[in-house]
């Protein structure tokens, strides 16, 4: 049997238009499922086979009581289930649907909801008569969740109404969204107002939709001398408020252990940035202290009397050297610590590797010429644009840039090539320097972090130059890989999407 309903059906309009109707509340999606439960505990322990007349949303959740009831009560009981077309399930924003701190979701239930697996022990289900209503896109009831219970010993009714959206302020410009307004939740048992909500529905049953829908005048649904009782009796009504504060009090301790839970995290978050940032302090001042105990050292040797002029020589020289191993290292923290702060508002502009790759280089050949190191690049002017934040690109190739020709002993080899690959534009940093341990390569992105090698040449640095290459990928969607072999030379990769791609966040690679 195939049953519709009006659109211009409003159960909240029919409470509403009763005289002295009862007053809504703004409530949670958690109260009312907590109502909707006390209800169905009562129909269970009282079993009392009721006609059912439902709109409620589509989660497990909601749709697990329907399913406890039925197959509790079974036999006489017959489910009206409001809703709309499959089509339409898909966009639709139900009234409470989107349980906000009314608990776990019901755990276990595998079955269907209206049709859970049945218990040896208890009859049944199949007997259940089960309609579906069907719903109009455009039907009022859209916005409105109920559950409605009749037969002669008991009726209630319960009524969710979703308000519309709160149209822009013209003032502020902010929206109210639905998302956090509450429900216009309404509870009743009087038999004024749920005899009003049946005439409604009565009057809003159409049968001109389906082929074979039902018809009125053949078999009633409601039938017209059905009469809700005025009240229900007083032992009822006291079994129905202990059950409601039962489930409201089981609900309420779930939103606190869902609260508690959440807190702890983000207390647990707090802890770890309070650790990160005493460890990132602690690493600070030592890297600051060591240039300072060999400029102390050396200050302390030049007071010698017998000192002589070479060793006076070398000892300034080591106060040169530390000197500028310190003022390196205050400047490249001030620019790691500046780019940190304003990385979130830098934009994203287009940049072409042929206007920035070939400078950087250029500015690197006397160093390069100096150490004997063969040092060249391959930029194809036909390169697509890449994104990257104003500045970010000549950042990155002059950190890469540098490191190459640091680690690379004289007369070494250190090659630039771009080339497209796919979506992206891929930029290559080869050198035949000192190479990096396999053990060392998860670690050269950390803060002060330097290579540790046998050798005697000092690479000495602020260790923060490949910490901002990672920060500028991370805000510009690239990605670096590295692979390297200790003594034979170190490859780096950078890859940038290519303008009119969506930047993708940063993946680090070791290979």
């Amino acid at each position: 049997m195939n049953v519709s309903l009006t659109k211009d059906l409003s159960v909240y309009q029919l409470v509403m238009g009763v005289q002295v109707p009862p007053k809504p509340l703004s409530l949670s999606p958690a109260t009312l499922l907590s109502l909707v439960r006390a209800q169905i505990d009562l129909l269970i322990e009282q079993q009392i086979a009721a006609t059912l007349w439902v709109k409620l949303p589509p989660e497990k959740i909601w749709q697990s009581e329907l399913a406890r009831y039925q197959f509790s009560v079974g036999a006489s009981s017959i489910i009206y289930t409001c809703q709309l077309d499959e089509n339409e399930k898909q966009g639709d924003e139900e009234a409470g649907g989107r349980e906000q701190g009314a608990g776990s979701r019901e755990q276990g239930e595998n079955s269907s909801p209206l049709h859970p697996s049945p218990c040896p022990s208890a009859s049944s289900p199949s007997s259940t008569h089960h309609v579906t209503v069907h719903l109009t896109p455009d039907s009022q009831l859209r916005r409105e969740n109920f559950l409605l219970v009749l037969s002669p010993q008991f009726c209630s009714l319960i009524l969710a109404h979703r308000p519309l959206k709160k149209r822009k302020s013209q003032t502020s410009g902010k929206v109210n969204t639905n998302k956090n307004q509450p429900l216009l939740i309404i509870t009743t048992v009087e038999g004024r107002v749920i005899q009003q909500v049946l005439h409604g529905i009565r009057k809003a049953i159409s049968n001109d939709h389906l082929p074979g829908s039902y018809a009125p005048e053949s078999s009633p649904i409601i039938p017209a001398d059905f009469i809700c009782p005025t009240m229900p009796e007083a032992a009822t009504m006291s079994q129905l408020f202990a059950k409601q504060l039962l489930r409201q009090d089981e609900v309420n301790r779930q939103i606190i252990t869902a609260r508690t839970t959440k807190l702890q995290q983000i207390n647990q978050e707090l802890h770890n940035k309070e650790q990160f940032q005493d460890e990132y302090l602690k690493n600070l001042c030592q890297e600051l202290r060591i240039p300072l105990t060999h400029i102390k050292t050396a200050l302390s040797l030049l007071n010698s009397p017998n000192l002589k002029p070479t060793q006076r020589q070398r000892y300034l020289q080591m106060l040169n050297t530390q000197c500028d191993q310190q003022n390196s290292l205050i400047t490249g923290l001030l620019e790691l610590v500046q780019l940190e702060r304003n990385l979130e508002g830098m934009v994203l502009e287009s940049v072409r590797l042929s206007d920035i790759v070939p400078g950087v280089v250029s500015t690197y050949q006397p160093l390069a010429q100096e150490k004997g190191i063969m040092l060249a690049y391959t930029v194809p002017t036909e390169i697509p644009s890449i994104w990257c934040v104003s500045g970010g690109l000549r950042q990155i190739v002059i950190n890469l840039l540098h490191n190459s020709i640091k680690f690379t002993p004289n007369g070494g080899e250190v090659w630039v090539r771009a080339r497209l690959q796919g979506d992206y534009v891929q930029l290559e940093f080869r050198d035949t320097g000192i190479g990096i341990a396999e053990s060392e390569i998860s670690k050269i992105f950390e803060r002060f972090y330097r290579v540790r090698t046998g050798s005697t040449e000092d690479y000495a640095g602020a260790g923060l130059g490949l910490t901002i290459v990672q920060q500028l990928l991370l805000r510009c969607g690239g990605s670096i890989s590295v692979k390297s072999k200790l003594y034979e030379g170190s490859t780096f990769t950078v890859q940038l999407a290519i303008v009119g791609d969506t930047p993708r966040a940063i993946a680090i690679e070791h290979e």
